[in-house]
């Protein structure tokens, strides 16, 4: 399936550029990032986990104010926890970071002589090619005190290597080419290497940044 998923956005990246009028852009920022981990004895002490992305993208007109964007994004991700009750004192953080290929559909609304709002969805698959885990204080048996380098393959694995689901954005366009963008991802596919139902981990990740498209 997450092969297919893969074949499918590397064809629809090939089409579109085929299609129309090509532009390029860059943008990035922050991410704000959890997890949908499904342990709830945890979801009190869950907070956000504060990365950044930095995104490179081709805009192929395909109709009026209709736009689709392939590209190549770099974004960090992760989930982090704070206990200071029940004789526990500290915080665990996950932090990864992924390889992603977005393709988005955008649509424009323009404004006038300034620019155009537009909103977009679509696809994503990513591949985690780094993490960490970093631990401290009092946190009973739930993880090891210190840092260590997470593993994405092999059997002793901490966290599955390739990440899909689908991006929402919006934002402002200037007519100069500047932008202000905002967006969500929703990650659908299960990171947990765990055959436990109760450990289902998937990305859940707002972002906001600037950018610019020539």
């Amino acid at each position: 399936m997450k092969r297919k998923t893969l074949t499918t956005l590397v064809l629809c990246t090939i089409g579109t550029i085929a299609l129309g009028q090509v532009n390029y852009g860059i943008k990035g920022g922050v991410n704000i990032g959890k997890s949908s981990y499904s342990e709830a004895a945890f979801k009190d002490n869950q907070v956000n986990n504060v990365s950044f992305h930095i995104t490179g993208y081709a805009e192929v007109t395909i109709a009026k104010n209709t736009a689709i964007q392939p590209g190549i994004s770099l974004q960090g991700k992760g989930d982090k926890y704070k206990f200071d009750k029940n004789n526990l004192d500290g915080s665990v953080t996950w932090s990864t970071m992924s390889i992603e290929i977005p393709v988005n559909a955008i649509y424009y609304i323009p404004t006038g002589a300034f620019g155009s709002f537009f909103l977009g969805a679509g696809p994503y698959i990513g591949f985690n090619v780094s993490g960490k885990q970093k631990a401290q204080g009092n946190i009973g048996n739930w993880v090891t005190d210190g840092d260590k380098n997470l593993k994405f393959t092999g059997s002793k694995r901490d966290m599955n290597l390739i990440d899909a689901g689908l991006n929402f954005l919006g934002g402002y366009k200037l007519n100069n080419g500047f932008l202000l963008n905002a967006g969500y991802g929703l990650g659908l596919s299960n990171l947990s290497p765990s055959d436990n139902s109760d450990k289902k981990l998937s990305n859940r990740t707002f972002s906001f940044g600037i950018g610019y498209q020539l």
